[in-house]
This record gives C-alpha cells, sequence and structure tokens, in this order.
C-alpha cells in the first residue's frame, strides 16, 4: 500500500512550490497594495487634511469672534476694522470682551467635535468600502439610528441648537442678570443644553435652553434707574419736579456712582392720581447692572430734597410739620441752655 501510494503524493507535493506561492502572494499583495490599498491611503490622507483644513478655518473664524472684528469687513466699516479707534472701542467694555471670548470658545469647541465625527465617519465607511465590505446595511443602519433618535431625543437636539443659536446671538452671558421665564436671577453657567441661574433666595437653577421661550437681559447695554414717589395731593408739582432733576443731578457728580450714571434724568409728573397722593416718577439712564445701586441712592437723595424744602410725601403732612416742630424746639432748649451756661460763667 505505501510503496503504490508514493508516486501519487510526491507529485503532489512537487506541485506545490514554496518560491512560486510566495511570488504569487506577493503579487498579490502588491496589487492590493496598488489598488485599494493606496485608495485607502489617499482616503485617510485626504480626510486628515480636509478636518485639519477645517480646524484651521473654525478657528480663525472663533479668533475673529473673540477680538471682535469682523472676518470679511465691508463698507465704511473695512477701513475702521485695522485701526487703532477701533481697538481702543474693543478695550473700553472688558466684561463684553470676556463675554465674547467664552462665546467663541464654545462655539469652537462644539464645531472642531462635530467636525471630527462627520468627517470619521465618512473617512472609516470610504474605507470600509475598499476593504470589499457592503457599507449599504451601515448606512440604512445608521438612517434607521438617525430617525428613532430624532424622534426620541427632540428636546434634547432643540436645547442644543437653542444653545448654539443663542451663543450666536449673544442673548446672554455669565454674570447678566436675566429673567428667563421659569427663573430670574444671575447667569452663573451657559452650556450648549443648559443655563444655571442663581436667584435672590440663593437657588440655582437648571433651565434647559430650549425651554426659554422668552430672556429679559437687564444688564446689556444700558439700563434705567426708575423711581417713583408718592407726594402730597397738594404739592407743587413744578417745584417736585425741580427737586427731583436737582437730586439727580447731584448725584451724577457723586465720585463713586457718577461714572455709572449717562445723561440726565427724566422727571414725569402725575403718572397716577388718587384721592391722596400724586406719583411722579424719575428715570435715569446708567451703565449696565448699576441701576440698582443708582435707584437706592436716587432715592436717598430725593428724600433729602424733598425734606429741606419742606414737600411731604402722601400722607406725611402732619408727620412732616410735628418733625419739624421737634427740630426747632431742639434748637431753642440747647441755644438756652448755652445762654444759661454762659450767664453762670460770668
Amino acid at each position: 500500500m505505501i510503496p503504490s501510494l508514493l508516486p501519487t503524493v510526491l507529485p503532489a507535493a512537487g506541485d506545490t512550490d514554496p518560491g512560486a506561492a510566495a511570488i504569487d502572494g506577493a503579487n498579490a499583495l502588491m496589487t492590493w497594495l496598488l489598488g485599494p490599498g493606496l485608495r485607502i491611503a489617499l482616503i485617510i490622507v485626504i480626510g486628515g487634511i480636509s478636518l485639519l483644513v477645517v480646524r484651521r478655518l473654525i478657528k480663525a473664524v472663533t479668533e475673529h469672534i473673540a477680538d471682535g472684528t469682523s472676518l470679511l469687513q465691508r463698507g465704511i466699516a473695512r477701513p475702521l476694522g485695522g485701526t487703532e479707534v477701533a481697538a481702543a472701542l474693543r478695550k473700553v467694555t472688558p466684561v463684553a470682551n470676556v463675554r465674547r471670548t467664552q462665546r467663541a470658545r464654545t462655539i469652537g469647541s462644539v464645531l472642531r467635535s462635530t467636525a471630527a465625527v462627520v468627517i470619521g465617519s465618512i473617512v472609516v465607511l470610504l474605507v470600509l468600502d475598499q476593504l470589499g465590505v457592503n457599507i449599504a446595511p451601515f448606512i440604512a443602519s445608521a438612517g434607521i439610528v438617525g430617525v428613532a433618535f430624532g424622534f426620541g431625543a427632540q428636546s434634547l437636539v432643540k436645547d442644543f441648537l437653542s444653545g448654539l443659536f443663542m451663543l450666536l446671538e449673544d442673548q446672554y452671558g455669565v454674570g447678566d442678570v436675566v429673567d428667563a421665564g421659569p427663573a430670574s436671577g444671575t447667569v452663573e453657567a451657559v452650556g450648549l443644553r443648559v443655563t444655571k441661574i442663581r436667584d435672590a433666595d440663593g437657588t440655582l437653577w437648571y433651565v434647559p435652553n430650549g425651554g426659554m421661550l422668552r430672556v429679559g437681559n437687564k444688564t446689556q447695554g444700558w439700563a434705567n434707574a426708575v423711581v417713583e414717589v408718592k407726594v402730597d395731593y397738594f404739592a407743587d408739582l413744578d417745584q417736585v419736579r425741580d427737586l427731583l432733576v436737582g437730586a439727580a443731578a447731584r448725584l451724577a457728580e457723586d465720585p463713586e456712582l457718577g461714572p455709572s450714571i449717562e445723561g440726565t434724568a427724566t422727571v414725569s409728573t402725575a403718572e397716577d392720581l388718587t384721592f391722596e397722593a400724586v406719583t411722579v416718577k424719575v428715570t435715569q439712564r446708567t451703565a449696565p447692572a448699576r441701576q440698582w445701586a443708582v435707584a437706592r441712592a436716587l432715592r436717598i437723595a430725593v428724600r433729602e430734597a424733598l425734606e429741606a424744602a419742606d414737600v411731604p410725601l402722601a400722607g406725611q403732612r402732619e408727620a412732616l410739620a410735628a418733625h419739624r416742630e421737634r427740630l426747632a424746639g431742639g434748637g431753642a432748649v440747647t441755644s438756652g441752655a448755652a445762654v444759661t451756661s454762659g450767664t453762670t460763667t460770668d
């Protein structure tokens, strides 16, 4: 049996030449490298270059946003963009510069992550296609997952889109006092999904960006300090107006609050009329976030001006007269005591 099988086995073994197999393998490898391999390398290189270019472009745009300059300056703004005047104007408001820088960094981070995910996914699919993998199921699965994700995460997507547009439009920033409907207070953190707001009681509110139907920013651009004064029904309104304007003018000369006051105060009389009082309103334009301090100081100045001019507030005519009598009586007693003391000494 064994000698009879040798002639059949030996030729079969002789047909399998190791050198020929190695040559065939090398030829197949070279064919693959020059075909799909080269295409895969080109896909990876082009994907990397595309990602690098997109990142550079995003960086350039975000740097222009952070600096406060326009990437495409046109018209009359074009010659002003590179002047020293424009640079000085951009440095006048440091708070706005900080907010703009923060907004630019957040937008840049989101755009870079999105670009990396999109370009990376395209590169992976193209590489799989060159490896002979059928990518049609992947594309179909991605479509089904996208539809399911869209239906299941509508609120999440809404929050992200609202946060992105909020950052682009600079509706508010960290440190602003806002009224967001569900919560009102000082903004402590701004994200793409939620905004953290600290109210006057110290409660920290997490408000989804998609749930903000309207936002009132009380500390953006400029503000008004509004003080309403209810004076006696029979008070001279022209005199009251002059007193309030004078009080606001003296407050503008204050070294601490003066820089926060813009323009002159506006006094409107007879805002409201009742059987015992006439409401007079003082409006003073201020720098952002300074309206509350100016309003408190303005109330004190108005009170002092009205008291010095013997103009009573609503329902305080008798109380003002009694206060004047007490002051006059105290002054007479003090004078009498001084005279008595002087006579005894003599």
